[in-house]
């Protein structure tokens, strides 16, 4: 058994890098991996030199921080340059789907060291889908060649809404047996570092975000799959709503839509209308064989006629969900992503119709629409950036560094 904790990640800090009055304020700065001097670092945060040399001592001390050669001299002694070492810790990503689980060792600036995936179910019991969990974290260290004491984080994706202060499951409707369990808890004891747990999609925009449009401050990434939710960032960090419930885009009604039943008991759902379950019901009723959304995406891929035009109407029905939201919130990149945007461009042209022709003007002004660029890929790095950001975070490299 080894001892972790709940963790729960850390808001942006709002003060300026560098600024703030211990070394993990000078390591907020150094984040963006440019090589600096000492006197570099005076300059940029008006610190006194002894100040600064401290803390460079401190950062240094941490593995976190590593000299990276000389600069020229001016006369004298030639300066020592320092910069942020990504590859001194590791961090663990998890996303666990309805019938998935990916994992994946990254450093600390999202580099994948190692990674695996699988068919899992998570209608099976907690424990078996954390143990899983558990023994491929282990076998991924050991392939990526680092000890157990170099992982900084775990982070971990669930389908379903997450209490984000513990880390609990709230009334997960495809995850049977799992509400209210302590998933950081089970977790800790197989991990000595910190579990943080959210909801598959909110990592999944963290990810799309940090790396495929990290110059993008308002971004909104719409899973489309066993179901259909959205995670938001706004202003550049994710919005999770009062209690973790923002980006529930699956139950909104489509407007006139086909009043079919949803897993949460209303009718006329887009989840129940436009997800991968529901397309291939639609393709079920018309005589085409058809489960999963894989099976979608290669009937489309094919080129079956009803497929295609079945999965351009339900583009049409996430837009008009979409185009409602898209006006409300004025992203500049909405990111269409989960296995069922593997079938290319008849999705995004149903959701491009809808949205362009019912959003407001403004709002759709300079707006794209556009495929996910981390694929399969977005909540694993989402998962690394939350777990990075977590150890990263400037009380937690302030405690760190304490006399």
């Amino acid at each position: 058994m080894v001892e972790s904790e709940v963790a729960v990640a850390p808001t942006r800090d709002r003060t300026l890098p560098g600024t703030e009055t211990g070394p993990g304020g000078l390591l907020q700065l150094l984040r963006d991996g440019r090589a600096r001097t000492r006197a570099d670092l005076v300059a940029e945060t008006g610190q006194s030199r002894s100040t600064i040399a401290t803390r460079v001592d401190a950062l240094l001390a941490t593995g976190l921080v590593a000299s990276v050669g000389s600069r020229a001299s001016t006369g004298g002694r030639p300066p020592t340059a320092f910069a942020f070492d990504p590859t001194s810790r590791v961090v663990l990503g998890v996303d666990l789907g309805a019938a998935h689980g990916r994992l994946a060792v990254t450093d600390l600036a999202g580099s994948i060291l190692a990674e695996h995936a699988e068919p899992v179910r998570i209608s099976d019991a907690p424990e078996k889908v954390l143990g899983w969990v558990a023994r491929t974290g282990h076998e991924l260290l050991d392939r990526a060649g680092r000890p157990s004491t170099d992982l900084a984080g775990l982070g971990l994706g669930l389908p379903g809404p997450v209490e984000h202060s513990t880390g609990r499951p709230v009334d997960p409707p495809i995850m049977p047996g799992w509400h209210g369990v302590d998933v950081p808890g089970i977790l800790g004891a197989h991990f000595a570092a910190p579990i943080l747990v959210d909801n598959d999609v909110n990592l999944m925009a963290l990810g799309e975000h940090a790396m495929g449009f990290p110059d993008v401050d308002d971004l909104l990434f719409v899973k489309v799959a066993t179901g259909i939710g959205a995670g938001i960032i706004a202003d550049g960090e994710l919005r999770r709503g009062a209690q973790g419930a923002a980006g529930d885009l699956g139950h909104m009604a489509v407007p006139g839509g086909e009043p079919r039943l949803c897993t949460c008991g209303n009718t006329g759902c887009v989840e129940a209308l436009a997800s991968g379950n529901a397309i291939a019901t639609k393709l079920r009723e018309a005589g085409i064989d058809a489960t999963t959304s894989d099976d979608v995406v290669a009937l489309v891929r094919a080129g079956d006629p009803t497929a295609t035009a079945t999965l351009r109407q339900a583009g049409r029905e996430l837009g008009a969900v979409l185009a409602g939201t898209v006006s409300l919130l004025n992203p500049s990149v909405v990111v269409i992503g989960g296995s069922l945007s593997a079938a290319g461009e008849q999705l995004l042209a149903g959701i491009r119709e809808v949205v362009y022709a019912r959003s407001l003007p403004l709002a759709t002004q300079h707006l794209q629409i556009v495929g996910t660029r981390t694929a399969r890929q977005a909540a694993v790095l989402g998962a690394s950036v939350l777990a990075s950001d977590f150890a990263l975070s400037t009380a937690r490299i302030d405690a760190l560094t304490a006399p």
